[in-house]
Order: C-alpha cells, then sequence, then structure tokens
C-alpha cells in the first residue's frame, strides 16, 4: 500500500472516530537530552525530543473492539565539535501509525508500528524489526509498516503471522538493506516447554546491496530462520538463533550465522542485584569459496534499585576481534511523571555487534550524558 494512501485511510478513521464520539487519549513523552565529552576534541550535544501520542478506542462488543493509535518524532538538537563547525539538526517523522482490530483471540494490526520477540536483552539476533540500543534506558526505536496478525490458543501458545512493505532501511543486526518496493513476509510460532518457552520464526524479503561499495546493483532473495528459548530453572537462561541465507552470492555476506547464548540471576544483596551475561557468535560464510568471518561479542548488565524511585545499573560490553570495550553506569530518579538519568559512559570510535538508531544519541570516547524525560 502506497504511505499516502495509507495516511489518508487513517486521517479518514480519525474523523469517524471523533464523530462516533469513541474514547480518545492524548499522552507524551519530552526528552532533554545533553553530552559533554572529556576529550579535547568531543562531542558536545543539546536536544530535546518530543512524541505526542493521540489514541482512539472503540469497544464494539464483549469479545471485540477497534483502537487507533497515532504518534510523531520531533526532535530539535545541536552538535559542536571543537575546530568544526556547529550543525543544528530539526526533525519530523512519523512514529507509530496503526488501527487495531481484536476478536476474541486474534488481534489484527496495521500500520507503522513497532514488532518484537526474542528472549535475549542486550545482543539480540531475532531483533529483525527494531534497533532499540541496549544503551538507551528508553528503549526507542523506530517501527515498521505491514501487518501484523496474531492468534493466542487457549494453551497460552501463539501463532504470528505479518507481511511488511515500504522498509528499505537497515534493521536490527541487517547487513543489507530490503530492496525498495519489495513485500516482505513472515511467521512465529511460539509455545511453551518444561520451565520456559520457546519459538521458531521465519522471514522472506528481497535483499539489496546499496549500501556496499561495488555490489549497489545486487539483488536477491532472502530467507531467514530464528529459533529461541528461554527457561527458569533458579535463574533465567535462554539462547537466540538467527541463520540468513541469499540465494544470490554475495562473498561472505551470502550465510549468516548469529547465536547468542544468555544467563541472569538475582542476588540476594540488599534490595537485590540483578545481574545478566550475554554472548553472542557471528559467522559470515562464501558458499562458493568457504571463505568466512567470525566475531564475537559479549555483554554484562547489572541493575541495583536503591529505593522505590532510584536505581544504578551498568553495561559492559566487549569486541573480541579487536579487544574494544564499551562502558557505561547510569543513575536513575524518579518524580512521579518526571525522570532523571545520569549516564557516564566510554565509546569506542566503531561499535559492532548492538544494535543502533538515529533516536538515541551515543557518542565515542569518555564522557556523561543527561537525560531529563517528562511524561503526561
Amino acid at each position: 500500500m502506497n504511505k499516502s494512501i495509507f495516511f489518508n485511510f487513517i486521517l479518514f478513521v480519525w474523523v469517524n472516530f471523533l464523530n462516533a464520539q469513541s474514547n480518545f487519549e492524548y499522552d507524551g513523552q519530552i526528552l532533554g537530552q545533553t553530552n559533554i565529552g572529556f576529550g579535547k576534541e568531543s562531542t558536545k550535544f543539546l536536544g530535546t525530543r518530543y512524541l505526542p501520542e493521540f489514541s482512539f478506542n472503540k469497544k464494539i462488543d464483549s469479545l471485540s473492539s477497534f483502537a487507533i493509535e497515532t504518534s510523531v518524532n520531533l526532535s530539535l538538537s545541536k552538535t559542536y565539535i571543537p575546530g568544526h563547525s556547529s550543525d543544528t539538526n530539526s526533525n519530523l517523522s512519523p512514529y507509530r501509525i496503526w488501527l487495531r482490530y481484536l476478536k476474541k483471540n486474534w488481534e489484527l494490526r496495521l500500520g507503522l508500528q513497532k514488532i518484537d520477540f526474542g528472549s535475549a536483552q542486550l545482543l539480540r539476533p531475532i531483533q529483525w524489526f527494531n534497533q532499540i540500543d541496549p544503551r538507551d534506558p528508553l528503549g526507542l526505536t523506530n517501527g515498521v509498516y505491514g501487518l501484523l496478525i496474531r492468534h493466542y490458543f487457549k494453551n497460552n501458545s501463539n501463532l504470528w503471522l505479518w507481511g511488511l512493505y515500504g522498509n528499505e532501511k537497515q534493521r536490527g543486526l541487517d547487513a543489507l538493506t530490503t530492496l525498495n518496493d519489495s513485500p516482505e513476509f513472515g511467521g512465529r510460532f511460539q509455545t511453551f516447554i518444561p520451565k520456559g518457552e520457546a519459538a521458531l520464526s521465519y522471514h522472506y524479503r528481497k535483499a539489496g546491496a546499496n549500501n556496499i561499495p561495488f555490489f549497489e546493483n545486487y539483488s536477491s532473495p532472502e530467507h531467514r530462520i530464528g529459533f529461541d528459548s528461554k527457561i527458569d530453572i533458579g535463574f533465567g537462561m535462554w539462547t537466540e538463533l538467527t541463520y540468513v541465507h541469499r540465494t544470490k552470492n554475495i562473498g561472505i555476506l551470502t550465510n549468516q550465522l548469529l547465536l547468542n547464548f544468555g544467563v541472569d540471576y538475582t542476588f540476594r544483596i540488599g534490595n537485590g542485584l540483578t545481574v545478566s551475561k550475554e554472548y553472542l557468535f557471528s559467522d559470515s560464510t562464501d558458499s562458493m569459496t568457504n571463505e568466512s568471518l567470525r566475531r564475537g561479542f559479549s555483554a554484562l548488565s547489572f541493575n541495583y534499585p536503591l529505593g522505590l524511585s532510584s536505581s544504578l545499573s551498568g553495561l559492559i560490553y566487549q569486541q573480541w576481534n579487536n579487544n574494544t570495550q564499551t562502558l557505561m553506569l547510569n543513575y536513575q530518579q524518579q518524580f512521579n511523571n518526571l525522570s532523571g538519568y545520569i549516564i557516564l559512559y566510554y565509546n569506542p570510535k566503531a561499535v559492532e555487534g548492538i544494535q543502533q538508531n538515529d533516536i538515541f544519541q551515543s557518542f565515542s570516547g569518555p564522557g556523561i550524558q543527561l537525560l531529563i524525560v517528562f511524561n503526561h
């Protein structure tokens, strides 16, 4: 569906909802962020972001309902690097625009939405449609345009089916982009196993390589299979696996394997110290030459509640191949609808294995970030 046609359709539904006097809610989030680097040429950043959200809900009967949600991303920022000119940026773009219909054990959602699943917390091979940065305390991410259908069985198993269109940007840990004007589709089945749950996922798209020099005209069908599971045996333990195969050779990017193992445990120390550890193994292989590139990553995080309204958390992330580390220490304080974050960090110049996006601003080198968030 053409995006302009979809937006006009949403506007038409909005008008009808207003005329029907359906339940209307107006919420939003205002974010202020500043960054001060400690190096001589470190980046200075000052920005603000507003995510207003308008939602309508209408109950049809005791088993079915209809809803619409619209949210936009408004941002303004100024970046300055000593010795270089400053840069001012502004942005206005759709953030969420979707329609949802619920009927007994069925859910249908159409539009710009967040589709998220998987068991891993930090290094996520099955984060196929998101770009949630584990360093972002708010977990913000862009959405995808598509149709999502979910069915919930009586034994709490569930089936997901989706079709996407108009999502050409790289997402998650994608090595390639999606070919322009190319539909995508897939599905997922999740069920319970002893002491936990497991799921099998599949996705098909046509991949392009306009982000890789000399391969701008490359296109190939891409098949992606994912498996994830999580169990609780006194401590949490999970695994995620994604295997990607492109039918047309593109060197070591023809076949990709991403494998994650993770554990977490809450120690009975004070208010409870929760520690998580994850490993991510990446293997890219050329089908014709058997040439491969293997990489490894690990992440350690902790969270300790200091009281009812404050906490201290941290992240240590390591890229094994070049022995570089990312470090983060985050203090959070909650005041009713207002939250404050003080983040000390160190990021190398190049970060791999962590999903990144254009919403959360991260900077290389050592520094401090201050975030103030107001939710209404």
